[in-house]
């Protein structure tokens, strides 16, 4: 991993928790002793963004899970960016495979809803990915860049890339019990690298992070850190 390229770590706790659960989270990180040069990110559900941020020390990034694509209207239980920085937070996850296989994301609503967030000054950790049944099928390169493509195409500055974050998720290493293996991870995300140094603007490339977003069990965590593969662990 590149030297300017800051390691990022971040943990999604889905539809899960309580007012009494997350103290206990919250006191297990507000112990916990991290690297100055590791950014850490906490995704909780929109509820309790406010007193997660407001518990959490500064340094530790908190996430709403999801947003829509326009500032405000008619659009029963969406939130929006400005509802996500009013309660202080300045991260989303968007394209979560969940979202885009549960509630029908299409590439373009995902690319759209980048689009809004970071217009509106949130930075974005922006998932993409492939089912088991499009790996078997010898498709996750295509997918990934269907998925990029639209994001891509909504994303005209390179200041605007630096508040990106991408998230390789096989589909197929979450909630299934399997992992990908640091080999399978660090081969797409040579593919993904290269494909910014062809599609985005000069430098691109170089300066964002493509993170890991499958299951990830000690072994195997380890080993992801030793190739270098950028970790994120989105599952609860």
């Amino acid at each position: 991993m590149s030297g300017s390229r800051k390691f990022f770590v971040g943990g999604n706790w889905k539809m899960n928790g309580s007012r009494a659960d997350n103290k206990v989270l919250i006191h297990f990180l507000s112990e916990a002793h991290f690297c100055g040069d590791t950014e850490i990110l906490i995704a909780a559900p929109f509820v309790y963004l406010n007193e997660v941020r407001q518990s959490l020390a500064k340094e530790i990034h908190v996430a709403a899970q999801n947003c829509y694509k326009v500032p405000k209207g008619a659009f029963t239980g969406e939130i929006s960016p400005s509802m996500i920085k009013d309660v202080g937070c300045d991260w989303v996850i968007l394209g979560h495979s969940e979202r885009r296989s549960i509630f029908n994301e299409s590439d373009e609503l995902v690319a759209e809803k980048v689009q809004h967030a970071l217009a509106e000054g949130l930075s974005v950790v922006a998932c993409i990915g492939e089912t088991l049944s499009e790996r078997e099928s010898g498709k996750t390169e295509e997918v990934c860049v269907r998925q990029l493509n639209a994001i891509a195409n909504k994303i005209k500055s390179i200041d605007e890339w630096k508040r990106v974050v991408v998230a390789y998720e096989p589909v197929w290493a979450i909630g299934t019990g399997k992992v990908a293996s640091p080999g399978q991870a660090q081969e797409v995300h040579n593919f993904l690298r290269k494909w910014f140094k062809t599609n985005t603007p000069s430098g691109v490339d170089q300066q964002i992070r493509i993170i890991y977003g499958g299951e990830l069990y000690r072994p195997v965590e380890t080993q992801l850190f030793s190739v270098h593969v950028t970790k994120s662990h989105f599952h609860c």
